[in-house]
C-alpha cells in the first residue's frame, strides 16, 4: 500500500483532558531477566490506580549464591531504564533471595546510583517489617530454593532478630520450575512447613505463586502468612502514604509498618 503524496498529513485537533498515568502512584519494578511470575503477581495485588514499570537486571539460571550474588553489580544500569526522565515514586528490586545474599544496604546503594533519591524497598526488608507489623517474631520459612539459598534467606531474617522454626525448600534452581509451583501444592507445603510455636509463616521468593493463596493459608493456620511479593505491595504502597484499602491477600494489609526506634 502507498500513500499519495497529495495527501498531506492533518493535525486531529480534537480538545481533551489529558488521563493521568498511575494517578496514585509510579512503581518500578526491577525483576530478573529470567523471571516468569513477579510481574503478574504484583500487577494483581496493584490497585487500578497506581502503575508497574518494569525492568530486567542480568542474571543466569542455575539459582546460586554464587550467581545471585553476581548480578548486583547490574543493578545501576537497571535503575537508570525505569522511565528515564520521568521517574517512579518507588522502586522494588524483586528477588528475595538476591537480597539476602547481597544485603538491603547494598541493593538500595546500587539502585540509587541508577536513579539517585527514589524510595527502595527489596522482598526481604519488606518481609521483616510485614513480619515486625504482626508481631511475629518465631517464624516458620517456606522456599522454592535449593539449601543453601534458602539458608541464606533464613540468616538474613535471623540478622533481623527473627528466631527461625522450620525451613522448608522444595530444592529447584531454576525460575522457571519456581513458577511452575502450583499454588495448590504452595498452600500445602506451608501448611507442612508450620510449627506450633512459629508466629508466622514466611514463603520466599517473587518467581512463586503465593500471593494468591496466603489468605486462604492463613484461614487453615489461624496465623498470619507473608509473602514475599504480597510484602513487597504493602510496604510499596506505605511508601506512597497510599491509604485505600487492599482485600483478598491476607491480614498483613491490615496493618501498618511500625514506626522505627
Amino acid at each position: 500500500m502507498s500513500v499519495s503524496p497529495a495527501v498531506t498529513p492533518e493535525p486531529v485537533d480534537l480538545p481533551y483532558f489529558p488521563d493521568p498515568v498511575g494517578p496514585a502512584g509510579k512503581i518500578g519494578l526491577i525483576t530478573l531477566a529470567t523471571d516468569f511470575n513477579s510481574e503478574d503477581d504484583l500487577r494483581g495485588i496493584l490497585p487500578a490506580d497506581i502503575r508497574l514499570f518494569t525492568t530486567r537486571i542480568e542474571n543466569a539460571n542455575p539459582v546460586t549464591v554464587e550467581n545471585l550474588r553476581a548480578m548486583a553489580d547490574d543493578l545501576p544500569r537497571a535503575a537508570r531504564t525505569l522511565l528515564p526522565g520521568y521517574g517512579v515514586d518507588v522502586a522494588i528490586f524483586g528477588c528475595t533471595s538476591g537480597t539476602a545474599v547481597t544485603g538491603s544496604e547494598r541493593i538500595a546503594s546500587l539502585i540509587h546510583q541508577g536513579m539517585p533519591g527514589v524510595k527502595v524497598t527489596n522482598p526481604l526488608l519488606a518481609g521483616e517489617l510485614a513480619l515486625h507489623a504482626v508481631k511475629a517474631q518465631k517464624i516458620a520459612i517456606l522456599t522454592p530454593y535449593v539449601a543453601d539459598v534458602t539458608r541464606s534467606v533464613a540468616d538474613g531474617f535471623a540478622a533481623q532478630g527473627f528466631e527461625a522454626t522450620r525451613l522448608m525448600g522444595f530444592g529447584l534452581d531454576s525460575d522457571q520450575d519456581m513458577t511452575a509451583l502450583p499454588p495448590s501444592i504452595l498452600l500445602e507445603a506451608a501448611l507442612k512447613a508450620d510449627t506450633p510455636d512459629a508466629d508466622a509463616v514466611f514463603i520466599s521468593c517473587t518467581a512463586i505463586r503465593s500471593a494468591e493463596i496466603a489468605a486462604e493459608a492463613e484461614k487453615k493456620l489461624g496465623k498470619p502468612v507473608i509473602t514475599s511479593n504480597q510484602a513487597l505491595i504493602w510496604h510499596a504502597l506505605h511508601l506512597l502514604g497510599y491509604d485505600k484499602p487492599v482485600t483478598g491477600f491476607g491480614t498483613l494489609f491490615d496493618h501498618a509498618p511500625q514506626p522505627e526506634e
